[in-house]
């Protein structure tokens, strides 16, 4: 297990002989190989690697940050390439694995407040469909997790329309299930993800009409800033 919390990362690894902690920042090139690195040296070249560090902030628009959005992306879309890098030829040398990426139904279409994180997880969703197309004849299965909103530190307290927001157990329990069954995209809750999906195949006129229809009031009387962490 890695995480940028070294203190909290030890703490919960020592719950359990099977947890090893690995602290890094995925946005530290050269400290995600040298961890990975040493993961490989230690455990061997991992079976499964889920990539789930991300950061979001939700501000209008009008309000735009050069420094937040740098930061998403070097977090969100970077740092999986800095995870990706060293793993990836270790896999292949072997002739086997599997890649789990964490996206986000908010990777499929904008909606308003979401310009510093919803175009990083859109990266993230083609990002896993590059991967899929080179790697299944490598013996290596890739994954890309597309949540809704779920009751983590990133929704806790967010002021924003938060439409079929889902407690973790179930949604975790999703996941293992879905990696389990080597599933390509694990998207849910059910109903958020077909209308999400839905919103892809409709005109732009379209879309833009139900989401200002849609979220537009809620998210005017939002809060004016929220931030929080994934992980």
């Amino acid at each position: 297990m890695s995480a940028r919390s070294a203190q909290k990362l030890e703490d919960f690894c020592a719950s359990s002989p099977n947890l090893h902690a690995f602290p890094l920042d995925v946005r530290d090139t050269e400290n995600s190989a040298a961890v990975a690195k040493d993961i490989i040296a230690t455990l061997g070249v991992p079976d499964l690697v889920i990539l789930n560090a991300g950061i979001g902030r939700f501000k209008k628009a009008t309000r735009f940050d050069a420094g937040v959005f740098r930061t998403a992306f070097e977090t969100n879309v970077i740092g999986m390439g800095n995870a990706l890098g060293p793993i990836i030829p270790e896999m292949v040398k072997r002739g086997s694995g599997h890649i789990a990426l964490m996206g986000s139904l908010a990777g499929y279409r904008g909606f308003p407040r979401a310009a510093h994180y919803a175009p990083t997880k859109a990266a993230v969703r083609s990002l896993a469909e590059c991967l899929y197309l080179d790697l299944e004849d490598k013996g290596i299965e890739v994954c890309v997790i597309n949540p809704g909103y779920v009751e983590t530190e990133l929704t806790d307290g967010l002021e924003v329309p938060m439409p079929g927001l889902m407690p973790l157990k179930p949604a975790v329990d999703r996941i293992i299930k879905g990696l389990e069954k080597g599933k390509y995209e694990i998207a849910f809750p059910f109903l958020m993800a077909m209308l999400v999906k839905l919103g892809v195949r409709v005109s732009n006129y379209s879309y833009f009409f139900a989401t200002r229809w849609t979220m537009g009031f809620a998210t005017e009387h939002a809060h004016p800033d929220s931030e929080k962490i994934d992980k």
